[in-house]
């Protein structure tokens, strides 16, 4: 959902490898645990509890990065993040109506991407009324340049009730393929629980952070039980996460892992979690989606792994 760019990532990016919590597990059981996982040459992927087709781990939020318009310098490099995304195996793009013309620009870049593009196609309805909500989602269709979105997500739970029927009713028509909610605060754990135990849904979108990780006591595990796919927003903790680890010495079995980064490392921490589908690191800048991308190759962190981590910024 956001990425922390600027000088704290470039630091953070030319360090050279050396010198829980309450849910935690070892790498043979988060293998084993893990729906569907799969890798070699190309990004891991994970299976999606409700249907069993593979996703690949890493994905791309559009939030601030891709609200930008083509007139503007930063539109320019765009293209080269999708394109990174894709040579590194990743599917996910994730917006949003509230990302301002993210959307839009995702629309108009895939267009005319070539080859055709693989992108898995995720937004939100973020609006009440049930006929604001489908004049929205109408919008995100037209905006996106698709008569299919793979993941409609009622965004920070805002008028649910409403749309959720709407919601079934277009995955029936196939005109979107999966549902799914979303929040990013500790706030609404209550409610995003509690719509959970009452309603079927594929997918939900939440933070979950290194720092952040309040989402492991009961969210976590009631997806694994109820066979919903998570997608990480806030992968960086909003940013303080990566500030706090400037300068620091990357762990001396960071190879182990195929590691060369912190945010390379922060991300590998929230994959190793079984319940964890995929995570959405944002960005505008290609450098970063590339190296974002490598979190998704490699063996999974130990739970010893795991908790030197947390010690590191406990």
């Amino acid at each position: 959902m956001d990425h922390t760019e600027g000088y704290s990532r470039r630091r953070l990016l030319t360090l050279a490898a050396g010198a829980s919590a309450l849910f935690t597990f070892n790498r043979a059981l988060a293998v084993a645990t893990s729906p569907g996982i799969s890798g070699g040459q190309t990004m891991q992927t994970r299976a999606i509890p409700s249907s069993a087709e593979a996703l690949p781990l890493v994905g791309l939020g559009t939030y601030r990065g891709f609200d930008v318009a083509p007139g503007e310098p930063a539109y320019k490099q765009l293209s080269d993040v999708l394109d990174e995304l894709f040579k590194k195996g990743g599917k996910v793009v994730d917006s949003s109506p509230m990302y301002g013309r993210a959307e839009e620009s995702v629309g108009e870049l895939l267009s005319i991407h070539q080859p055709r593009s693989p992108a898995f196609l995720a937004t939100k309805v973020w609006t009440r009324g049930r006929e604001e909500g489908i004049a929205q989602m109408e919008q995100s269709f037209r905006l996106l340049r698709t008569d299919c979105i793979d993941l409609m997500q009622i965004h920070n739970l805002l008028d649910w009730q409403t749309h959720l029927p709407t919601l079934r009713e277009w995955k029936a028509q196939g005109r979107i393929r999966y549902i799914g909610i979303t929040h990013y605060t500790p706030s609404a754990y209550d409610e995003v629980e509690a719509v959970l135990k009452a309603e079927q849904l594929d997918f939900l979108q939440i933070n979950y952070a290194l720092d952040d990780r309040g989402v492991e006591k009961r969210i976590l595990p009631l997806c694994r039980e109820r066979g919903v796919a998570v997608i990480c927003n806030r992968p960086f903790g909003g940013g303080g996460l990566l500030a706090r680890l400037k300068g620091k010495p990357l762990p001396g079995w960071v190879s182990d892992v195929q590691v060369n980064s912190w945010p390379q490392l922060a991300l590998k921490f929230l994959l190793a979690h079984s319940a964890v589908t995929c995570v959405i690191p944002g960005t505008g800048n290609p450098r970063y989606m590339a190296d974002n991308a490598g979190a998704g190759f490699g063996p999974i962190l130990t739970d010893a792994q795991r908790q030197q981590l947390i010690a590191l910024v406990s």
